[in-house]
């Protein structure tokens, strides 16, 4: 049970309604608000927000970003009472979280949570929370009934490591769907592969979501969306300033559940048709085949001999001879990664070229006639005397 609070919960989506319900379940005096006017019914609501935070000594938001708790706030700033505690749930940036630690000072908590909607409903929440130690000895009750309390140094500390842990689960997300991309390549059955995924580390993101992964028609609501996740890491790469390979990936509705985004198509034929192409003439040494690659206006470009070379496609193709490589039954080529981003893409490709290793990147560009590759850059790997050629 809850000790005597009075709580206001601002945000009744998905995982605000699922904390309101479990503590108005816990004895709670909850009243909640949400910016929609939709609500499910579970707990008592109010039609404004300050209404909400009039006579709560305790306020928990659950929004979807900073610029809605910055503006709920606002809203009900001359509202809240002298000793009311903000307490804050949602993922927002690490700055927008130190912004409003400074605004409310010690009556501030952020508090961002790891788990979905049933962690939320179980108590079983990871709660990260940010707070002077008197302050979350007197919230504690709340949020144990959540789940269990990390304490961390402070709300921007509390916020990065929300992200961070986000941004483990967009990988995981992205490494399912590489996997089922593969499988379904290959010939093997969707329910096969994740029986044997859900046996290895990502069992427990399988495991959870196989409805979803299976397209079941009675798949239950969406817990965490693409949409939100993707939200996440444009937040963390805003705040670091390092790219995350990959994280364009998340493909697919934005209101659908992340699951939704490991199940999103490979890459459709026409994209592939001229890295193939390209392929075709390596191992033929026919530049015809680089005609029907690249774009007419292409640039191929790199460092050779220590010196950067940027070859027009006239000059590219004059250095095949219109036959095939002495050693091309000892050649491989295979394409290793594809982005797209609506009608550009971006592609890479390793080439064992006998002694040599090239790494080639592909800038692509989608008109009326299909896809063409614009430019390609290239990394040459020397094999190096007494190893054994990659």
């Amino acid at each position: 049970m809850i000790t005597p609070h009075s709580i206001a919960v601002l945000g009744l989506g998905r995982m605000g309604g699922a904390i309101a319900t479990r503590l108005a379940g816990e004895g709670g005096d909850v009243v909640g608000w949400t910016r929609s006017g939709r609500a499910s019914g579970t707990v008592r609501t109010a039609d404004d927000p300050k209404k909400a935070v009039a006579r709560a000594d305790l306020v928990l938001l659950s929004l979807f970003d900073g610029p809605a708790c910055r503006q709920v706030l606002d809203d009900v700033s001359d509202s809240l009472g002298a000793d009311t505690v903000v307490l804050n749930t949602s993922t927002i940036a690490p700055a927008e979280a130190s912004t409003l630690a400074r605004r409310f000072g010690r009556s501030y908590v952020h508090a961002p949570v790891l788990g979905s909607v049933p962690a939320a409903a179980s108590g079983a929440l990871r709660v990260l929370a940010a707070a002077d130690q008197d302050v979350l000895d007197r919230v504690r009750p709340v949020l144990e009934v959540l789940g269990s309390v990390r304490r961390v140094a402070d709300a921007p500390t509390a916020a990065v490591l929300k992200l961070i842990a986000n941004s483990g689960l967009t990988g995981a997300v992205l490494a399912l769907r590489d996997s089922l991309r593969q499988a379904d390549a290959l010939g093997v059955t969707r329910a096969q592969a994740l029986d044997i995924l859900e046996l290895g580390q990502l069992g427990g993101l399988v495991a959870r979501k196989r409805p979803f992964l299976l397209g079941e028609p009675d798949a239950p609501t969406a817990e965490f969306t693409i949409g939100a996740l993707a939200k996440d890491m444009a937040l963390l790469t805003s705040a670091s300033g390092v790219p995350l390979r990959g994280s364009s990936g998340l493909s697919g509705a934005p209101e659908a559940d992340i699951a939704s985004a490991a199940t999103v198509a490979a890459v459709e034929d026409s994209l592939l048709a001229p890295l193939r192409a390209y392929m075709r003439g390596h191992a033929t040494g026919d530049s015809a085949h680089f005609r029907d690659a690249f774009l007419p206006t292409a640039h191929i470009e790199g460092i050779r001999d220590g010196a950067f070379v940027s070859w027009r496609l006239d000059e590219y193709c004059a250095l095949f001879p219109g036959h095939p490589a002495p050693d091309e039954s000892t050649r491989s080529r295979r394409i290793d990664t594809v982005d797209v981003h609506g009608t550009v893409a971006t592609a890479t490709m390793t080439l064992s070229h006998g002694a040599d290793t090239f790494t080639d990147v592909f800038l692509l560009v989608r008109q009326e006639d299909g896809w063409r590759i614009a430019n390609k850059v290239y990394h040459r790997e020397p094999h190096v005397p007494g190893e054994r050629p990659q």
